[in-house]
């Protein structure tokens, strides 16, 4: 049978919470290499920096928008792929990233270009010579060297013809088996989209001939990187196009079967099969020789578009925490002043249900932890100061939430009822009053994560994160511990609840309204 309204039975509620922790730590602990620790913001643990340098292809100075609109871009990039903490700032000419920890690779690729084109192969050849490796410290895209580039390998007269017509001009087959592949490539995200391209794949075993870019990389909807299946031996990036990107490949795809397509990244052939069929659903893949890793940096740099202009990366700097780390030792101060004041509070006030705040405290704070290792792992979180001041506050939210639950109690108390069945009513008026404060909480936090920036997204979502687990220790642990209490004897002891005061109350106007009741029957 059901227990009424408002009762529970404690027991169930406090092993869902010890099931929640176990599996916590078992994730904290057996997966993600078992280190139990999260990850720290630049502010906290210092971190690396690569400095972007604009290049144009006429070597003129970039526009205020083109380098504000690569900002924005790579902005998008850091919050979809999860390097969270990272700093984005335009600084003249130079867009200069951030990241925590030693991270300088995954900074360059925040600046990959990533200008996607497909195109349709008219000739594929296997190179003679092995690849030229890059010569350390040379610069590959200056000016005359990019002009010079697309002299030879975007020649119009490559091509012949237009559309179902365009072929490969009678001097194509001389000037690809001139061109040899190279480490150094002077037209990385620089190629014009309507001419001609020779190009090479990735590792340099095959060089193309390709014709003008059919269908932009733009025109991709979502890119999401897939793992090997029976139909597909390893890793590759799916691709959605939008409406008319999707028309625009069916139309391909039906006019060019057992022909091949070039999906070209930045000048460079990541994949060129062949049509088999027509595809008409809108849907692609880009297949080669990825990893894991590399399908997932190409579908997250895919999803957010590429950049309006082409970048040289400095080598990675790294960047002190001092600061932060005196500013941390001086929150955890606070943070711990501001606790023990709770605690102080707690128990002069409460007595025993203080103790069982404290506890509750304790336990949220062992989630909170394990939830930030976890997201440090999953999502790349990284907890800066401005989430360590989210946390501080969300001690007040929680002990908050505490204070009307046992309000309540004495509410019902003060109408006559005993500390057992004041429990149960006095929750079933209290749970509404913590929804509310906290639903309100969250979703102020929720439109502060999305309208800001930086540090104050951090602050932003330690706070709802914060809000969400006060929900799940107030109704898993604090109220079963209080009805757990309310039921022995021994606990439920006025003195020892430090609700005698109010109890005695209560007793006094009982007494009150007997007197008066029986003065008026003997009126």
């Amino acid at each position: 049978m059901a227990p009424p309204a408002g009762r529970i039975r404690p027991g169930r509620y406090l092993s869902i919470f010890v099931l929640i922790v176990v599996v916590l730590y078992a994730l904290v602990f057996f997966t993600g290499g078992g280190k139990p620790t999260p990850k720290l913001g630049i502010d906290l643990q210092g971190g690396t920096r690569v400095t972007l340098s604009a290049r144009t292809p006429d070597g003129s100075a970039p526009s205020k928008d083109s380098l504000n609109q690569a900002r924005q871009i790579i902005e998008k990039r850091v919050n979809g792929i999860g390097v969270s903490g990272t700093e984005v700032i335009l600084d003249g000419n130079n867009i200069v990233i951030t990241v925590p920890g030693e991270q300088g690779d995954q900074a360059k690729k925040l600046g990959q270009t990533a200008k996607l084109g497909f195109r349709k192969v008219l000739e594929a050849q296997t190179p003679t010579t092995p690849p030229t490796p890059a010569a350390p410290g040379a610069d590959d895209q200056s000016p005359a060297q990019i002009q010079q580039a697309k002299a030879t390998r975007q020649d119009p007269g490559l091509v012949t013809g237009t559309g179902d017509s365009l072929a490969e001009s009678a001097t194509a087959q001389q000037a690809l088996a001139a061109f040899t592949c190279s480490a150094q490539d002077p037209l990385r995200g620089n190629d014009d989209p309507n001419l001609p391209l020779l190009a090479c794949n990735q590792d340099g075993s095959e060089k193309y001939l390709l014709g003008p870019v059919f269908l932009q990389g733009t025109e991709i909807d979502n890119a999401v990187s897939s793992p090997p299946a029976q139909n597909k031996p390893g890793w590759t990036v799916d691709l959605t196009f939008k409406s008319g990107g999707r028309q625009t490949w069916a139309d391909f795809t039906t006019k060019n079967i057992n022909q091949r397509a070039a999906f070209v990244l930045d000048t460079q052939v990541v994949s060129a099969p062949t049509i088999q069929s027509a595809i008409v659903d809108g849907n692609t893949q880009i297949s080669g020789s990825f990893t894991q890793q590399q399908t997932k940096d190409l579908a997250d740099v895919l999803k957010y578009g590429s950049l309006p202009l082409s970048f040289t990366s400095s080598d990675a700097t790294t960047v002190s925490a001092t600061l932060g780390l005196a500013s941390l030792k001086a929150g955890l101060i606070a943070g711990g002043l501001g606790l023990a004041l709770v605690f102080v509070y707690c128990l002069f006030y409460y007595r025993l249900l203080g103790a069982l705040t404290i506890v509750s405290l304790a336990l949220s704070g062992l989630v909170v932890y394990s939830v930030l290792v976890l997201l440090g792992r999953w999502i790349g979180f990284t907890l800066d100061l401005a989430g360590v001041a989210g946390f501080i506050i969300s001690i007040g939210v929680t002990a908050d939430s505490f204070v009307v639950f046992f309000e309540r109690l004495k509410d019902e108390i003060r109408e006559g009822r005993t500390f057992r069945s004041a429990v149960p009513r006095g929750w079933t008026r209290a749970r509404r009053t913590i929804l509310a404060s906290d639903a309100i909480l969250f979703l102020a936090s929720a439109v502060l994560y999305a309208i800001a920036v930086g540090d104050v997204q951090g602050f932003a979502f330690t706070l709802g994160m914060s809000t969400v687990l006060d929900l799940v220790v107030v109704f898993l642990v604090t109220h079963p511990l209080v009805a757990l209490a309310s039921k022995s004897k021994f606990l439920s002891n006025p003195k020892l609840t430090g609700l005698g005061g109010v109890q005695h109350l209560a007793d006094e106007r009982r007494t009150a309204r007997k007197a008066a009741a029986a003065a008026a029957k003997e009126a």
